[in-house]
């Protein structure tokens, strides 16, 4: 089959199969965990509702984040953000006893954990599920999230990847200490290994300098999935020189594709061929029975998602002042931001998106005076939007026009009803795509390196192993 551009012209492209994944976001600013269909984000019940929603979809994998210190605005815990978080290997192993297919895919930072524990726990994982683990290898920016583990807090942004490259080159040493024939168990000979020396490593480097025995054996997928989510250019190089997929922030059309661009071109000098990294935009969708029926709820759910306490703190990410005796309904402050070094959000990164709160206050003071907004009003009309409003049929659309574009490979869908969001998009959206021929009526193979189309470490290929 062949893609067909949005003007209904044949492009003579063959048509890509689209991935499809779901983040599980916890309490976040996405979430609207006070409407009365929202359940627990802490409660197994929820991670097991929301993991078999995308498998009975055919999803490729299931995705958590990580919060490693509940932040904080002025002091004082951040209640409309995340409030907690259950340890992901703990989650991802349950949930692998309640799938048989769905890729698990978790957030473990390389800036305060030791490559031997993750990696030890990966290959359990992979194990354990029968080859569908991923890890998303990122690293921490702020000194006070670091504060939980090391005196000073963090590392500079430069020691940060370099710690990060060599995090995940030792990891790799350690998955590849143990061939995939190094045991035998042979009970008639009484022989277990076939190879002394299995598990065998010694790793010397700036960071790094181990030796011994890694003691879990070769997994199902020799190696997890490697995913990156940095969007700098050290985080581009990074994905590049060694992920297997790269999460993207770009929700238009021209963005992605700029970005789709810049992260395959990066490819061949790494070696590395152009479908050997796969882009997943974080996309939020909101569905209606029509088009205006979506617009309208996906309003609602905006102004859900942004209450007055809520404007308010997001406007002390820019003026880093106390803003409590403000009426959120009212107009923004008179007064300037306080643009000192100090931060009245810690641990939150979006205080890094206001380089310059100076020249963001006067813009968007010109710009609430222009539309008679409100601090409430500009909050909402100035922040993210749902990646995807419409009819079911008007997504599968719009999601298809980007996959065949170039914009993405696919996406991985954040609902903002936890854990049973993700249902309607299972049940009216995904049917479309299938009846197009860009997405999978059924699992053709059983590890999550099949569901991606990605090479075995060991060099054989996701469809030959989907067949042996």
């Amino acid at each position: 089959m062949t893609a067909i551009n949005g003007a209904g012209r044949n492009t003579g492209k063959p048509l890509k199969q689209i991935h499809l994944a779901a983040h599980f976001p916890g309490v976040n600013n996405t979430t609207v965990w006070s409407d009365p269909a929202a359940g627990s984000h802490v409660e197994f019940s929820s991670f097991a509702h929301f993991a078999r929603t995308a498998e009975r979809a055919k999803f490729d994998f299931l995705f958590l984040a990580e919060g490693l210190r509940l932040r904080e605005q002025g002091g004082e815990i951040y209640d409309l953000d995340v409030v907690g978080r259950p340890d992901t290997f703990t989650v991802l192993s349950a949930l692998a006893a309640v799938t048989e297919r769905l890729g698990l895919t978790g957030t473990i930072n390389s800036t305060f954990n030791e490559p031997y524990e993750v990696a030890r726990q990966f290959a359990s994982l992979d194990h354990l599920s029968g080859g569908r683990a991923a890890w998303n290898v990122v690293t921490s920016w702020d000194a006070f999230t670091g504060e939980n583990f090391r005196r000073g807090g963090f590392l500079p942004q430069e020691e940060r990847y370099s710690r990060a490259r060599e995090f995940l080159a030792t990891a790799n040493e350690l998955f590849d200490s143990w061939r995939g024939d190094a045991i035998a168990a042979d009970q008639r000979t009484g022989t277990f290994l076939r190879d002394a020396a299995a598990g065998t490593f010694a790793h010397k480097g700036q960071h790094f300098d181990i030796e011994g025995r890694f003691n879990v054996p070769r997994s199902p997928q020799g190696r997890p999935v490697i995913f990156q989510a940095g969007d700098s250019e050290e985080g581009r190089e990074f994905a590049a020189e060694g992920a297997d997929a790269i999460f993207s922030r770009y929700s238009t059309l021209e963005e992605g594709q700029a970005f789709y661009g810049d992260l395959k071109g990066r490819l061949a000098r790494h070696g590395r061929s152009h479908d050997q990294l796969l882009i997943l935009p974080a996309a939020t969708f909101v569905l209606g029975d029509t088009d205006a029926e979506a617009r309208e709820l996906a309003r609602e759910v905006r102004r859900q998602q942004v209450s007055g306490a809520t404007a308010i703190k997001h406007l002390e990410f820019v003026w880093n002042r106390d803003l409590s005796s403000y009426d959120p309904e009212g107009p923004l402050p008179d007064i300037d931001p306080d643009p000192g070094e100090h931060t009245v959000a810690r641990g939150r990164a979006q205080v890094r998106m206001y380089r310059d709160p100076l020249a963001t206050a006067r813009e968007w003071r010109e710009l609430a005076a222009a539309k008679n907004w409100s601090i409430r009003d500009l909050v909402i009309e100035t922040g993210s939007r749902q990646s995807f409003v419409g009819s079911p049929a008007t997504v599968a659309s719009t999601i298809n026009e980007f996959v065949q574009a170039d914009a993405a490979d696919g996406f991985i869908l954040v609902p903002h009803i936890t854990p049973g969001g993700l249902d309607v998009f299972a049940d009216t959206v995904v049917p479309l795509l299938q009846e197009r021929g860009v997405f999978r009526t059924e699992y053709e193979g059983t590890t999550l390196r099949d569901h991606l189309g990605l090479s075995h470490p060991d060099g054989a290929g996701a469809v030959e192993r989907a067949a042996s």
